[in-house]
């Protein structure tokens, strides 16, 4: 999108990324750990770049308005995705064709198997009133959903590729 300012189209495009992001959670919802939020986060910011941050806290916001509630569970949400986001920012532009898949696939790995001890600060002050020493523990016992995670992010990773040059193509046409 090379346009400063938001246009009519983006205007509508935007939520319906955030609504394909928040529906993809919830129809994956029955398999633990496999989603496709990373993998929708990466593609988004590799064709929107700063504006990818508008469906992803759409999305953030639709999972707390109908999933559960603005609960202590949503929380980490408001700091985990954009992170995501931050790290697919600091990967190059102009990555080689040959580099590109295995690096998407190898961030949206790696950021499922650490989304369990990301999440574990929030959770130590929710949780366990500020008392650091359970947190070893807490993650320990959350590494095996992790290691799901990760195997599921990379699996689900090598739809990045593909589906960021159909939405580049798809915002080809819409610019013309």
């Amino acid at each position: 999108m090379r346009a400063r300012r938001l246009d009519l189209a983006h205007l509508i495009i935007f939520p319906l990324l955030g609504v394909i992001q928040f529906e993809s959670k919830q129809v994956l919802e029955f398999l633990p750990n496999v989603e496709l939020v990373s993998t929708l986060t990466i593609v988004y910011t590799l064709v929107y770049r700063r504006y990818a941050l508008i469906p992803i806290f759409l999305f953030i916001f639709l999972e707390g308005l109908i999933v559960a509630g603005f609960g202590l569970w949503w929380y980490p949400y408001l700091y985990l995705w954009p992170l995501l986001w931050a790290l697919t920012m600091l990967l190059p532009k102009r990555m080689p064709v040959w580099l590109q898949a295995p690096a998407y696939m190898t961030l949206c790995c790696l950021f499922g198997l650490a989304y369990g001890s990301l999440y574990a600060p929030f959770q130590c002050y929710a949780f366990f009133d500020g008392d650091w020493s359970r947190v070893p523990a807490w993650i320990a016992l959350g590494f095996p959903w992790d290691v799901i995670h990760a195997v599921g992010n990379l699996v689900m990773g090598t739809l990045i590729a593909p589906l960021t040059e159909l939405l580049r193509g798809l915002e080809r046409q819409i610019q013309r």
